[in-house]
């Protein structure tokens, strides 16, 4: 059965600085979702044993464990190419990504706040999450605790931040705020606008 890697990042540890420290991108890529990686892929190893009747253990057990290091790792992915160095990333988005985030938003700036006060607020650890579903042609801003409770299902993810604390306290220290402010200057949209073109 294939098995999980992790993922390269598209620029250098440092290439995101001063908004976020090579330390932090390289203790965040290389050792937090390695470990994601690593226990998504354990999860399948005692799945597959489960399935074989060769590993009593709790079936809800090793789901909980491949739910929660699969959405670790599968967030992680898309949060390092939603972002792009300073100078390349940040500013606002354009063409029918710009378009829908005003059709649902009203402006940017409105839409920037709440995405910004989604990711300010998670409870203890977790993700803000730009979602489209084409059912309602609606975008969402939503959050997750942790890395897999209150996901929708079936609804792509366009623009993350990861809020945990490995990923800014380093730098930020306990303040979130800062990191969620600093972070819009590093935003992809031309990553975020092809995942969107391709719904």
């Amino acid at each position: 059965m294939k098995k999980y890697d992790l993922p390269p990042l598209p620029y250098s540890y440092n290439a995101l600085e001063p908004i976020i420290s090579e330390q932090i991108m390289t203790l965040h890529h290389s050792k937090h979702h390695l470990a994601y990686v690593n226990g998504a892929n354990q999860a399948i190893d005692r799945l597959e044993k489960a399935r074989r009747g060769e590993n009593p253990e709790n079936i809800r057990s090793i789901l909980r464990d491949l739910s929660f290091n699969l959405s670790g790792h599968k967030l992680h992915a898309v949060f390092w190419t939603n972002m792009a160095p300073p100078g390349r990333g940040g500013g606002n988005p354009g063409g029918k990504l710009a378009d829908q985030i005003i059709k649902d938003f009203g402006s940017f700036e409105i839409f920037k706040k709440v995405f910004s006060d989604a990711a300010k607020n998670v409870e203890a650890s977790g993700w803000a999450v730009l979602t489209y579903d084409p059912e309602g042609d609606l975008l969402f801003v939503y959050q997750v605790e942790k890395h897999n409770l209150l996901h929708p299902p079936d609804l792509p993810v366009l623009l993350t931040i990861d809020v945990w604390e490995h990923a800014y306290y380093l730098q930020y220290k306990n303040d979130r705020g800062a990191y969620v402010d600093n972070w819009w200057n590093v935003v992809n949209w031309d990553d975020v606008d092809k995942r969107f073109s391709k719904i």
